[in-house]
């Protein structure tokens, strides 16, 4: 079983390769790459669960707006934590890309135990991703990390995503 140490370990150096591209990456002149104007995205994941002391897994979906000739986008995510409890999550999807491979997503909305939608409470939900760009298609690292009053939880993984 993985340690809640060995997760901020991960967690650590994914933000530290990401910071150390972000910084080579701004040292070059380049073309920066156009992103389309839609996207569906994949975050699939080892999930920690802060409060319960529980790994678990977690999927997280959305779909993002990229507005042109900008790094912004507003889109929805929904998250599913695969745990007891049926821990879900649905929220307003912002997305910047402060430089070319790096995506950071932050996503205010409603968590709820399995059909509960009805007991939702305030949720954060807050992502970042460094991505390979292949075609129409992005793939690389990705950190998350949600709150809400009942939890809080982290996740290292892979998100995958394709522009159209």
């Amino acid at each position: 079983m993985t340690s809640p140490r060995q997760i901020l370990l991960i967690l650590s150096l994914l933000l530290n390769f990401s910071v150390a591209k972000a910084q080579e990456t701004g040292d070059h002149d380049h073309h920066e790459h156009e992103h389309h104007k839609n996207e569906i995205s994949v975050g699939a994941f080892p999930v920690y669960l802060l409060n319960e002391k529980e790994l678990t897994y977690g999927l997280h979906l959305h779909y993002t707006y990229n507005f042109p000739k900008s790094k912004a986008g507003i889109g929805l995510g929904f998250e599913k934590i695969f745990d007891d409890h049926k821990h879900n999550s649905l929220n307003i999807f912002l997305s910047y890309r402060p430089v070319e491979n790096l995506h950071i997503g932050l996503g205010p909305g409603l968590a709820f135990e399995g059909h509960k939608i009805n007991q939702a409470v305030f949720a954060m939900h807050l992502e970042t991703a460094w991505e390979f760009i292949i075609h129409n298609f992005h793939v690389g690292p990705m950190l998350g990390f949600g709150i809400d009053k009942n939890d809080m939880h982290m996740g290292v993984g892979i998100h995958f995503g394709v522009g159209f």
